[in-house]
């Protein structure tokens, strides 16, 4: 349910009612944007999300935004396979900034030190503080909140005998079906 701001004054087509919802979308394009991008390792893609002075502490990392990137681009180029999904969502609005709670669950495959591919699922809160700047809604401050971890095993098989004629499957950028997509005229 979406509750207006003591600002809107309880009519929901007060303009400042409608630029709650224009900024409550904004922000909620931006996280997703964020999934899509760390799901195809599209760099393009986080880089859209984060302000160059933006800070993540993100599990093992805690740094710079642009530094997280660059590291978890690393580690997911020997991932087979990461997907994202974003659930309850809480935007506290306060003028040119948010503070903003996503719940998450990812479901992420990659290799372990014997370089055999393990699957984890994990599942937490983004706590983002949101900025606007020049109109633009990007996060300025994450920290990842972690509420559950647990592994599932290893896949048998090929991911060609896993899917078999579930085609296509998910790839990185560019080669993923939404990039044709996105790009089509």
């Amino acid at each position: 349910m979406f509750i207006l701001s003591r600002h809107a004054h309880h009519d929901p087509t007060s303009p400042c009612a409608l630029g709650e919802l224009l900024d409550r979308e904004a922000i909620r394009e931006c996280l997703y944007r964020y999934c899509r991008g760390i799901d195809r390792c599209d760099e393009a893609a986080l880089r859209s999300v984060y302000w160059d002075d933006a800070t993540d502490r993100h599990g093992p990392y805690s740094g710079s935004a642009s530094g997280f990137i660059d590291w978890v681009l690393d580690r997911l180029g020997t991932s087979e396979r990461s997907i994202h999904f974003l659930g309850n969502l809480s935007i506290a609005l306060h003028g040119d900034w948010a503070a903003v709670e996503s719940y998450f669950q990812a479901f992420q495959r990659r290799p372990n030190p014997d370089a055999a591919q393990r699957e984890v699922f994990l599942a937490g809160r983004y706590v983002d503080r949101f900025e606007k700047r020049n109109g633009e809604w990007r996060i300025a401050r994450r920290v990842v909140v972690y509420d559950w971890v647990g592994p599932l095993g290893t896949p048998e098989g090929t991911e060609t005998e896993r899917f078999g004629p579930r085609q296509p499957i998910g790839a990185p950028w560019p080669h993923d079906p939404v990039y044709a997509l996105l790009s089509a005229e």
